[in-house]
């Protein structure tokens, strides 16, 4: 379909705004938005003047080169300044435009002066009163900013992975299992693995007359049919969740997953790639003319256009083309490539397993090594454990060790950060231990430089392991703490310490553009489940696919080490000898 005038005219605001954030010269910015309103006004539809080779200067406002970027638009469906635009900036920056009362004038300030990028950083510099003290604003527009970005996050109603899948699962099971059905995957946001899920997206191959729809509109959880026809439904179910059903034959069904996988952005650079080829692609295949040249499966629909098959956690046009273009993507890690759980509490604290409990079901998964990970003294309301009791498991840890075959279970500790960056245990206790894990469990409303400076006080600790869910949040209950992630990483590298990708549902942090970043930086993730029951050792696979969002590698994952080579990783960590305290 080509675009409208107002495609062109949008993508020409949005030009104009990313240019006024960059700080570009004022005439060309004013270019663009008159040139957005003069496409915006048109009567007639750009594309038709340029399928007759108009002359589009002939337009008020329109010279030759926007003549130049109308044309590539109507074309291509594309813009490559825009692009550019994009990469330069932080991908999260054009989300702060959609804040209500939010312009590029105010975002510019927001972007340069306090380093706002994303929305959850607007959210903490308006909470934290910082954003008052900027030119043009002040406390009036701090609380309106504060109460636009709440209603802007809370206009969609989103679903933890976690709790989607629970849906997703048990409805892929009760569709393959209809009559005609040969394959149904849930494709959609949940397919790449995003931590939250708006709707369910799901892509059937059927055989013609298969009756799948009635099926599915007819499950069990379905509480209203929006919309149904032969070959695409929408239902709402008991919990709120819209799922939307394709069906498709055998041979569609790549071109369909593809497609319906998304991302909007990764798919709009994929088919301008197809484009530039002469190709059509849409979710029934990949046509050169009318001849359909590919689609039965995602390989040959990446394939068509000169790509290697890109992964669903990736395809968010953070990069990925260009890496598939030169056959550089990373081999992401996988779940099997975990050799064991590096956070794991016990009823010693807040656990709901003894000992020998979370061993043996960290051994029936064939893991090498579990971390047992209580928490200190501090959190009380855990019983967390003072140095006397962590003693007393540190010698029912070497008592079980000897007795099990097949695992090793690593002597930790949670140790929470106190407001100082003083660690919640003595060194000498610290000391005796294989591994410390560093914690926020309180004061998350410091000042970003505050909650920054004690996260690194605490990393130069001499026994300083890794750092436990870096950023402090839980998904939709309480934003991350305010801090200074990209230094936090950089620091990590130099102290040679470790961060954790915590996959507890609530938390799934670190967050996927910071995996990328301790990637870039050489700091080994662990990819941890913080299991309070042997149970929640299910909750990795969310973990392992918000490290493959990442880009992370089995090499950049601390836990897919063997246990010997673990061991001089952990080792490193704890620089310095522990000393008992001199007797008085």
């Amino acid at each position: 379909m080509p675009s409208h005038n107002a495609d062109i005219a949008a993508i020409f605001e949005e030009i104009a705004d990313l240019l006024e954030i960059e700080g570009a010269n004022p005439f060309r910015i004013r270019a663009y938005r008159n040139a957005a309103r003069t496409i915006g006004e048109l009567s007639t539809e750009a594309y038709v003047l340029a399928e007759k080779d108009e002359d589009l200067t002939q337009l008020p406002g329109i010279g030759h080169d926007l003549s130049a970027k109308i044309k590539e638009i109507v074309t291509t469906d594309h813009c490559s300044l825009l692009d550019r635009l994009h990469a330069e900036l932080s991908p999260a920056v054009t989300e702060l435009l959609k804040v209500p009362g939010l312009g590029p004038k105010r975002v510019r300030h927001l972007y340069h002066d306090l380093d706002v990028q994303t929305v959850e950083q607007l959210y903490c510099a308006a909470r934290d009163g910082r954003i008052r003290v900027l030119p043009g604003f002040g406390e009036k527009t701090e609380l309106n900013i504060l109460q636009a970005v709440e209603a802007h996050v809370n206009q969609i109603r989103r679903f933890k992975l976690a709790v989607a899948a629970q849906y997703a699962e048990a409805l892929r099971s009760y569709l393959a299992a209809v009559p005609g059905v040969m394959k149904v995957t849930v494709a959609g946001s949940y397919r790449r693995m995003r931590e939250t899920v708006g709707d369910l997206d799901i892509v059937v191959a059927a055989t013609p007359g298969s009756t799948v729809m009635q099926y599915f509109i007819a499950y069990d959880e379905v509480a209203e049919t929006l919309a149904a026809g032969g070959t695409r439904a929408s239902v709402i179910l008991k919990c709120g969740m819209q799922v939307d059903l394709r069906v498709v034959p055998r041979e569609s069904y790549g071109a369909a997953l593809h497609y319906f996988t998304g991302s909007k952005a990764h798919n709009i650079a994929v088919r301008y790639i197809a484009q530039k080829r002469g190709l059509k692609i849409n979710e029934y295949g990949v046509y050169q003319g009318k001849n359909r040249i590919a689609g039965d499966s995602e390989e040959s629909v990446y394939r068509a256009v000169g790509l290697s098959y890109i992964p669903p956690e990736l395809r968010e046009n953070r990069g990925e083309i260009a890496k598939a273009q030169a056959g550089r993507l990373p081999h992401l890690v996988e779940s099997g490539d975990l050799r064991g759980d590096l956070h794991a509490h016990t009823k010693a604290t807040d656990g709901h397993n003894t000992l020998r409990e979370m061993a043996l079901a960290g051994k029936s998964r064939g893991w090498e090594y579990l971390a047992i990970t209580d928490h200190s003294r501090r959190l009380a309301f855990a019983r967390g454990l003072d140095p006397l009791r962590l003693a007393r498991q540190c010698e029912e840890i070497d008592a079980l060790n000897e007795e099990l075959e097949g695992i090793t279970l690593l002597k930790g500790i949670e140790v929470d950060i106190l407001e100082d960056g003083n660690l919640d245990l003595p060194d000498h206790v610290l000391g005796q231990l294989d591994l410390v894990l560093g914690a926020i469990h309180s004061e998350f409303g410091l000042s970003r430089a505050r909650q920054t400076e004690r996260i690194l006080r605490a990393m130069e600790h001499p026994h300083f392991t890794m750092l436990a869910h870096p950023g402090g949040r839980l998904i939709q209950q309480r934003d991350p703490y305010d801090v200074d992630m990209p230094r936090i990483i950089r620091e990590a590298g130099r102290r040679g310490c470790f961060l954790e990708l915590n996959a507890q549902p609530d938390r799934m942090d670190l967050f996927d553009i910071y995996c990328q970043m301790a990637k870039e930086e050489g700091v080994l993730v662990s990819i941890n489940s913080d299991a309070h029951s042997t149970f929640d050792f299910d909750n990795l696979r969310f973990g392992v696919g918000q490290a493959r969002r990442g880009w992370l590698e089995k090499q950049n994952v601390l836990n897919t080490r063997p246990l010997s080579e673990l061991q001089v990783l952990l080792n490193r960590t704890m620089r310095q000898p522990a000393k008992a305290p001199v007797p008085q």
